[in-house]
């Protein structure tokens, strides 16, 4: 068992690996992770599928399988992808008990081609979910401008959440009240509150690569003293709009009928530059009641050298804030870098699917 994750994990972190393959289901070495650095969850997206399938002969059979009873690419891909992350959920399933549904969760994502759609999406939602067959599975929905109704419409199904590419505060403001009117419509619904779980994937290094950039281009002598700060700003001011909007009067009704909160979860938590500290996005972003998903290069840093300084969120609002204005007041646009990001985000969305796309197309090629 590694200490320093362990630490991470007692200080009210839940740990997610940003990572699933057939070979880590098959060869023991998800459930190894779970023993050994605390992992309590999985997260899922296409690049990572796509990376499994062109370096896994586990896959070989299904897709032989598959060819053979003429399904089509996205069939093939619906297949393979609800395939694995049920068997994850299936090696999480004691975690899941063990933490009463908190933890133990396994997310995938619905196709980018219709995140624009509120109909479709929940319709795929749906689709996943009755595919998945797992209570601890978790659907994955973009938060576009169109993706809050449809988050709503999918939680008012009672199907638990997890709302991704959350870049801007303004956006997660909307996220949450998406998820509390998913609530009411469970509620009206005669759905169970209690089995209603979601995580909000708020982003992190890629808003410091996005300001990096731009403080390099405004040549201003204060510019280096903030880089690499704003990222960790944005996310402690997201966890505190998270705690405002559950300690408010609309939650509380919906959690005395049984309803949980909507965990902030910490998304691209591997650090961009190689000039920072490879753990900062765990230690700095560390603080009850959150979600760090990590790629296993992130994970072991910090079980070799990351350091566990108790809660760096809630002690330091001001000290968050203080950064925002000081970016500002050095003419960066907030709203801009946060439409660019989000802009950037959807398209790294579809690039992702279509290179997922093109290898399970290749993989089927070379089955016939």
């Amino acid at each position: 068992m590694s200490d320093r994750l362990k630490a991470l994990s007692d200080a009210g972190v839940s740990i997610w690996l940003d990572d699933l393959s057939r070979e880590r289901i098959e060869t023991g070495n998800l459930a190894e992770l779970i023993k050994s650095s605390s992992v309590v969850g999985v997260t899922t997206n296409p690049t990572i599928f796509a990376g499994a399938l062109a370096n896994g002969e586990q896959y070989d059979e299904q897709v032989r399988e598959l060819v053979k009873a003429g399904r089509s690419v996205d069939d093939a891909i619906f297949e393979i992808t609800t395939t694995d992350v049920r068997q994850a959920c299936d090696v999480m399933a004691d975690v899941f008990k063990e933490t009463g549904g908190v933890d133990g969760r396994v997310s995938i994502e619905v196709s980018p081609g219709i995140a624009h759609d509120e109909q479709a999406t929940t319709e795929m939602a749906k689709k996943l979910w009755e595919t998945v067959d797992r209570e601890n599975v978790l659907i994955k929905i973009p938060a576009t401008t169109e993706g809050g109704p449809a988050i709503t419409s999918v939680l008012a199904e009672g199907i638990s959440v997890n709302v991704t590419l959350i870049f801007g505060l303004q956006r997660y403001d909307a996220v949450m009240d998406a998820y509390l009117e998913g609530l009411e419509r469970a509620k009206a619904n005669g759905k169970d509150l209690s089995k209603i779980y979601s995580v909000a994937s708020f982003f992190v290094s890629r808003v410091d690569t996005e300001y990096d950039k731009r403080l390099e281009a405004t040549g201003d002598p204060q510019a280096g003293n903030l880089m690499g700060q704003a990222g960790i700003a944005n996310a402690r001011l997201a966890y505190q709009a998270f705690e405002r909007k559950f300690s408010g009067e609309r939650f509380k009704a919906l959690e005395a009928e049984g309803a949980h909160v909507q965990r902030p979860l910490w998304a691209s938590t591997g650090v961009k530059n190689p000039d920072y500290r490879d753990t900062m996005y765990l230690t700095d972003l560390c603080v009850p009641n959150t979600v760090n998903t990590m790629p296993e290069k992130t994970m072991r840093a910090f079980a070799d050298h990351g350091e566990v300084q108790g809660d760096q969120v809630t002690t330091k609002y001001a000290e968050a804030q203080q950064v925002m204005d000081d970016l500002a007041r050095l003419g960066i646009d907030y709203d801009d870098v946060i439409e660019v990001l989000e802009n950037e985000g959807v398209d790294k969305f579809v690039k992702s699917w279509d290179e997922l796309t093109a290898t399970v197309a290749d993989q089927m090629d070379k089955a016939k």
